[in-house]
């Protein structure tokens, strides 16, 4: 009998030791992942704005609303700087107080930050820098002679979607056309100048008489006196103004909401926000480029050890495909009709993609040298 119990001890020590084991494999694979996950998400992002906010429904307010989802769906911590001013010194020090508080990747929405770049890149080589429409050019123009490891800029051929839009408006049947542009900086520029020569490309094919306005508020944003001037374009028969610069797109909306006016978003798909503030049906397209998957891509390849710094990237058209470009129009709000179907859009983009249509980005000439057919009426400086 007590061979027996002893038996059955043995037995139960034996089943109770190879549990403990059982439960020490679980939890050790439980502390692997963990701390492989950890490890992916080694880092911390700052977005600093530019001239305006995260409200200004723009260029800020898209780069804020990318690296803040990033970061909540891939559990990184996040938060953003304003500068107290528009000066180079207030934009070095919102990245200043950034790395202070422990972040190591800062992105930069706009070319006035290059001083700052230039400044603060070389200083901090262990913090990843992402800038978007910074120039090589406005970086050299800085001061900065090579281009740290640590610093990635994207630039845009913001000619490309503007020549999509100015086709899409003179073939929708609109042919008195304004372009309001904010401060006349090379990206702006090249907005407009594709603007008029998609247009005039438009006009050539169907034969229509187009004009256009072509000013500049000198300014991102909108105020009492541009939109006197935008009430006094669609009153003297402007149909439709494409309005390129941050928040200056306000001060067309409101003239356009008074006499049942269009407008053309810029930057991302400025329909949902313009439509519901201004008049329903209001954006008749908008001339988009890639902001927020430019910052997803970067932020991935910063997370996945594969960020390439030390470059400037010139993006646009890498597909037939409209959706896959970094420039383009939107097609699910663009008021397509029979002048311009969603297959004519596609159609035009395989033409661009190919070379059979070319777009000129010389931003030295005058606005109306983009234009044989139109006529363009450059108006200067609104204020």
């Amino acid at each position: 009998m007590k061979k027996i119990l002893a038996l059955i001890l043995a037995v139960l020590m034996v089943a109770a030791l190879a549990a403990c084991a059982s439960t020490t494999e679980t939890t050790t694979t439980v502390d692997t992942d963990t701390t492989e996950a950890a490890e992916t998400a080694d880092f911390s992002v700052a977005m600093i704005t530019d001239y305006g906010d995260i409200t200004d429904q723009s260029f800020n307010q898209t780069t804020y609303e990318a690296c803040k989802e990033y970061c909540d769906a891939n559990g990184v911590d996040f938060k953003y700087y304003k500068p107290a001013s528009d000066s180079d010194e207030d934009r070095v020090a919102m990245i200043d107080s950034a790395i202070d508080e422990g972040f190591n990747v800062i992105v930069m929405p706009g070319y006035a930050f290059a001083p700052a770049i230039a400044q603060s890149a070389p200083n901090y080589p262990e913090v990843t820098f992402i800038a978007l429409d910074v120039s090589e050019y406005d970086l050299t123009s800085a001061g900065l002679e090579t281009l740290p490891a640590n610093l990635y800029s994207a630039v845009y051929q913001e000619e490309l979607c503007g020549y999509m839009a100015g086709v899409a408006a003179v073939k929708l049947g609109y042919t008195k056309l304004g372009f309001l542009g904010g401060m006349a900086v090379p990206a702006v520029i090249r907005y407009g100048y594709g603007f008029v020569q998609g247009a005039d490309a438009a006009a050539a094919e169907t034969g229509a008489a187009v004009s256009i306005n072509y000013a500049y508020g000198n300014q991102f944003y909108g105020d009492a006196d541009i939109t006197a001037a935008m009430d006094t374009w669609y009153k003297d028969g402007v149909e439709v103004v494409f309005a390129c610069g941050g928040g200056i797109f306000t001060s067309a909306a409101e003239a356009a909401a008074k006499v049942n006016g269009k407008v053309i978003g810029v930057d991302v798909d400025q329909a949902g926000t313009i439509d519901g503030t201004y008049g329903e049906g209001m954006t008749v397209t908008s001339a988009m480029k890639g902001l927020a998957p430019t910052v997803k891509t970067m932020l991935t390849a910063v997370a996945e050890g594969k960020f390439e710094g030390g470059k400037v990237e010139n993006l646009g058209l890498v597909s037939e495909n409209p959706d896959e470009n970094y420039v383009q129009l939107p097609t699910a709000s663009t008021q397509f009709g029979d002048g311009f179907t969603v297959d004519d859009y596609k159609a035009l983009v395989a033409d661009m993609f190919s070379g059979k249509i070319t777009v000129n980005n010389d931003i030295t000439i005058a606005a109306a040298d983009n234009a044989k057919t139109v006529t363009v009426n450059d108006l200067g400086n609104i204020k």
